[in-house]
């Protein structure tokens, strides 16, 4: 190779060399660029799925809301020449109440349940787990029994009404019921009971309140669970023949 060639061979290699930084740094550029960008985009991206999946639940409410009435109206018309009208209507609605797909007022009692807040790892001796002083699924299920056996026909934790189909469930520190993530405190209602020995010595509010968790009981003469506002799906169930 004679030196002029050797000369243009070194030139197209610095060209190269320089061609190929440029490279670089343009698609460094381009994805700091894309980065940067990214939450923006992921951000308008989220809100506009919570808007999607909000004007679907507005649109599903709507149309539950509207079935209701036209049962209602349905009801009425089907019941006003008959004679047992009045006693059927009664059954209806104790039924409904039994279901949850009714508001139902009356003797109850509320209860609040709130984690021991003076609990930490330091005050807890070491054969004790410190979850024990936290309010769990277990004792808002536990708390449910307690009310049922005591009569109560409608329950709400946090306002969300305690149905057949209703789950309590945990997940790390977040508790769902119905779907519908709730937290402490805890306000459970309950109609329709007697509920004289809730506090009984041994009975499970006697047992939280060993643990340092708060637990507030308040009667009342005129209290009100609220309906369950969601949509009963019997996905497995079917009407027998």
């Amino acid at each position: 190779m004679n030196k002029k060639n050797l000369s243009i061979s070194i030139v197209l290699g610095v060209l190269c060399l320089i061609l190929t930084f440029g490279i670089v740094i343009q698609v460094r550029t381009v994805q700091s660029n894309i980065s940067i960008s990214n939450p923006d985009y992921a951000d308008n991206e989220l809100r506009d799925e919570v808007l999607k999946s909000k004007e679907r639940y507005d649109n599903a409410y709507a149309e539950l809301e509207r079935v209701n009435k036209e049962l209602e109206e349905y009801r009425a018309k089907a019941t006003e020449d008959d004679d047992n009208a009045a006693q059927k209507e009664e059954l209806l609605n104790e039924d409904n109440a039994i279901l949850g797909l009714s508001d139902v007022t009356g003797e109850g009692v509320t209860i609040t349940l709130e984690d021991n807040q003076n609990a930490s790892v330091s005050s807890v001796d070491l054969e004790t787990d410190i979850s024990a002083f936290l309010v769990h699924e277990i004792d808002l299920l536990q708390m449910v029994n307690e009310l049922k056996n005591a009569g109560a026909i409608a329950i709400s934790i946090n306002d969300q009404r305690i149905i057949p189909t209703t789950s309590i469930d945990c997940a790390g520190n977040i508790t769902r019921i119905n779907g519908e993530i709730v937290g402490t405190p805890f306000v459970i209602k309950a109609v329709g009971g007697s509920f004289d020995t809730l506090e009984r010595p041994g009975g499970y509010i006697d047992y939280l309140r060993g643990y340092g968790i708060e637990v507030k009981v308040q009667k009342s003469n005129n209290l009100t669970v609220g309906k369950y506002n969601g949509v009963i799906n019997y996905k497995y169930v079917e009407e027998a023949n």
